[in-house]
């Protein structure tokens, strides 16, 4: 059996992390500034974080849902303390496509209405009605097509009126900052008019935090850097460092009942170990405040010193548009210097997204790089 051939490949073959660092089979170090889409929080190889996986996997790895764990009750508390939001709760999952199509139901089940709003650029998963509020994409297939969806541009508080004043739109979603875009922020105006629209004509206001979460932009959420605060806010990525996980952060104003929502593999035993070391880990080793503090020196360095068209993003989320396609500069930084980084949907776009462990050494190495691949290019 061959594998279904979906995925570019780099020619890189990772079997041990470090850090911000992976290490490939022929022994070299990569500097590691995509966190495999984001994944990675706390880095690779964290001897916490390992103990804690071992120490659980052995004595239990997973029962359904229909029992007691105290794991659970347990990450939702300390989650509910890192992220400022203890009076929500939580429903887990296992990927953020998952916490998506939950997230789109519940406001569904609480309006009783079925139209959905996103942002046209949006990404928010490859499943059913992830794929369908994600706007233009070619992994959008006829049967994704179905669901009845409107797309308004980002930041245009008029077009979004438009859209809920029929008062048929169970969901308002947005990125808290559009990753695979090309990492946009909504504005400051936008993400409160939005919040007071979807007030004034009974739209739920859903946050999509699995990319820009998890502390990635120097807040806990990407939304915290304004004054909202969302019915329902969807998170994956980086919550368990690489053990698939997400969740769905639900207002108590969201009555629960018994079969609205379900999932087998969601919260297991093993996943909630894993996520809960990431919480103590990011609190005790102020990761949060590293992705501030590096994400703000790494910003002002590339806007300073590089030829580039523009630089967006807060913390360790950063997009970087050049006036030229990035496809041969970025093999270029693999190659030559050993740096992974990630694209966007706009091939002109460069996308960092390390692990929030990254040093300001580690950030200077990649600029410095950088510098370097531009002015080769440009002679």
């Amino acid at each position: 059996m061959k594998l279904f051939d979906v995925y570019p490949l780099q020619p890189v073959t990772p079997v041990k992390g470090d850090g911000s660092y992976l290490i490939d089979d022929k022994g070299d170090r990569y500097l590691d500034l995509y966190g495999g889409h984001a994944v990675i929080s706390i880095g690779h190889g964290n001897a916490r974080y390992g103990a804690a996986i071992a120490e659980q996997a052995a004595d239990l790895t997973f029962y359904s849902n229909s029992v007691l764990n105290p794991l659970q009750t347990e990450l939702a508390t300390k989650l509910g303390e890192i992220s400022g939001y203890e009076d929500y709760n939580l429903f887990l999952v296992n990927s953020g496509a998952e916490a998506i199509e939950n997230a789109v139901k519940l406001a569904s089940f609480h309006t009783g209405r079925s139209k959905v709003v996103s942002a046209v650029r949006g990404f928010h998963g490859r499943t059913s009605l992830a794929a369908a509020v994600t706007e233009g994409s070619r992994m959008t297939a006829p049967v994704n097509e179905n669901h009845e969806v409107a797309f308004v541009e980002l930041n245009d508080l008029t077009a979004l009126e438009q859209e809920l004043k029929n008062e048929d739109v169970c969901a308002l979603i947005i990125e808290g900052i559009q990753g695979i875009a090309g990492i946009y922020e909504p504005s400051a105006e936008y993400l409160e008019g939005a919040e007071k629209l979807c007030k004034k004509y009974g739209t739920l206001f859903i946050i999509d935090e699995i990319q820009s979460g998890y502390g990635r932009t120097g807040k806990f959420f990407a939304h915290q850097h304004y004054n909202v605060r969302p019915d329902l806010i969807t998170i994956a990525k980086g919550m368990a460092n690489g053990f698939p996980a997400g969740g769905v952060l639900i207002s108590p104003e969201i009555e629960a009942r018994f079969g609205m929502l379900g999932t087998t593999f969601g919260g297991t035993h093993l996943i909630c170990r894993a996520a809960i070391a990431v919480i103590d880990i990011l609190k005790e080793e102020g990761m949060i405040e590293n992705a501030a503090r590096v994400g703000e020196h790494l910003l002002k360095r590339l806007r300073e010193e590089l030829p580039v068209k523009e630089v967006r993003g807060k913390g360790l989320m950063i997009g970087i548009e050049f006036n030229e396609p990035i496809k041969a500069m970025r093999q270029q930084l693999l190659k030559e210097y050993h740096i992974f980084t990630g694209v966007a949907n706009n091939p002109n776009v460069l996308r960092i997204l390390p692990p929030l462990c990254l040093s300001i050494q580690e950030a200077d190495y990649f600029v410095d790089s950088l510098k370097k691949v531009c002015l080769q290019e440009a002679i």
